[in-house]
């Protein structure tokens, strides 16, 4: 079974949980026998593990053709990809794509992130997979969020492949329902035109039948995993005298942070001993501090900026409880990455994790009384915090990528069953 994937993030180089995501599900993926999987990005930066699939960057691929000599290909592409490719991949151009900005090579350049010409640049991405739909060979097309589906629209109406779309977010989610129509067209039409569409949660689910007009048949619900660690026991909790309360996300209106710090200031109101860390960055980063602020908490209060990789897990294992505020969350891993290092967590309702987790805490997003109660117990019984860190961290070793796969990979079935009837 050869997948053709197109995603917009893989790690290390990751902004959020769609590249996180990513990286589970096609490692999870590949380890049955026969699954080869190819997942195109628009900027790879030459450090992302290869050892399970293919990466191709999008910024590699020509989309004009220009008459350039074999060992100057190979110079310029030196450790992104072979000389030969690039010339299969340039008999591959079908359409004139002029009108788009390209190199000496042909290639259009990606920024790699979300960048304020994002519509253009998707647009740039759509041009790449057409010739990656005209020179691979694959079964199967799986598109990973409204960034990559028309593109993968595309491919499907050029090679006649059966389109499946992963929805790990609408716009619905990241709005607080203040839709922006541009993205819900393109999400709208990528649905239409999915043969399949995978969503990370019910609740997701839910929002693609009702919001989107999608027939239920049509709609499968494939909860995230979390990518066990190699070495858990070596991220410790160090002796101190403060609780440590962590929220650890983008700051913006869909995850909530102005609950955090309201919930924060009602727990410092009843108690000493407690300091509280919002981990990340994001458009609402100003507003938080000057809410912390107003609030009088600003001395118990920590901003550490954007975290990746290692010290995501060094500030979770750190922390007596992790809390997840979000007001619509598709699904939410950083819960389980926390209950991994032995964090207890607590989660909304309104998040997709909620779901299949059981050892948490759960409260309304809005409920700042039920949130401040959840982590005055936690910090002061060591028997809930003993109880909530031990069964949960055997809750979430129980979560694997793996048996995710195996449900993508019976979808993929069922899908190609019926294109070929």
């Amino acid at each position: 079974m050869k997948a053709l994937m197109f995603g917009w993030e893989f790690p290390p180089h990751i902004l959020g949980g769609l590249g996180t995501a990513s990286y589970g599900l096609t490692r999870g993926m590949a380890q049955q026998e026969d699954m080869e999987i190819t997942f195109v990005i628009p900027k790879p930066w030459g450090d992302e593990d290869q050892s399970f699939l293919r990466i191709i960057g999008a910024n590699s691929v020509p989309i004009v053709w220009k008459d350039n000599h074999y060992d100057y290909v190979r110079h310029r592409m030196e450790g992104r990809m072979s000389a030969e490719e690039y010339y299969h991949l340039r008999n591959n151009i079908h359409y004139d794509y002029s009108r788009i900005g390209t190199d000496d090579l042909g290639c259009v350049g990606f920024s790699g992130r979300y960048p304020d010409n994002l519509l253009e640049e998707i647009g740039n991405y759509e041009a790449v997979a057409s010739v990656l739909a005209h020179a691979l060979d694959f079964d199967i097309i799986h598109s990973h969020d409204w960034l990559t589906y028309p593109s993968g629209v595309f491919a499907k109406q050029i090679s006649g492949k059966p389109l499946v779309i992963h929805v790990h977010a609408t716009d619905f989610d990241r709005s607080r329902g203040n839709v922006n129509p541009t993205v819900y067209a393109i999400e709208r039409r990528g649905m239409d035109e999915a043969d399949h569409i995978m969503c990370v949660s019910e609740l997701t689910r839910r929002t693609v039948i009702e919001k989107y007009g999608q027939p239920p048949h049509k709609v499968s619900t494939v909860h995230n995993a979390v990518e066990p660690l190699a070495n858990p026991d070596e991220f410790v909790k160090h002796d101190r005298k403060d609780k440590l309360v962590t929220f650890l996300g983008r700051i913006t209106m869909q995850k909530g942070p102005e609950y955090f710090v309201e919930a924060a200031a009602r727990v410092l109101a009843k108690t000493d001993g407690v300091r509280f860390v919002m981990a990340g960055s994001g458009d609402m980063m100003n507003k938080m501090i000057d809410l912390v602020a107003q609030r009088g908490i600003a001395d118990k209060f920590h901003f550490p900026g954007f975290m990746r990789g290692r010290q995501v897990q060094e500030v979770l294992a750190d922390s007596d409880v992790y809390i997840m505020p979000s007001v619509s969350e598709p699904f939410g891993i950083s819960p389980l990455e926390a209950m991994q290092v032995g964090c207890p967590s607590i989660i909304s309702h309104q998040s997709g994790c909620a779901e299949i987790l059981s050892h948490v805490i759960k409260t309304d997003y809005w409920d700042i009384d039920a949130m401040a109660d959840a982590i005055y117990a936690i910090v002061k019984y060591p028997a809930m915090y003993k109880s909530l860190r031990e069964l949960g961290r055997d809750e979430v070793n129980n979560i694997r990528w793996f048996d995710v796969g195996l449900k993508v990979r019976s979808i993929y079935d069922q899908v190609l069953r019926e294109y070929r009837h």
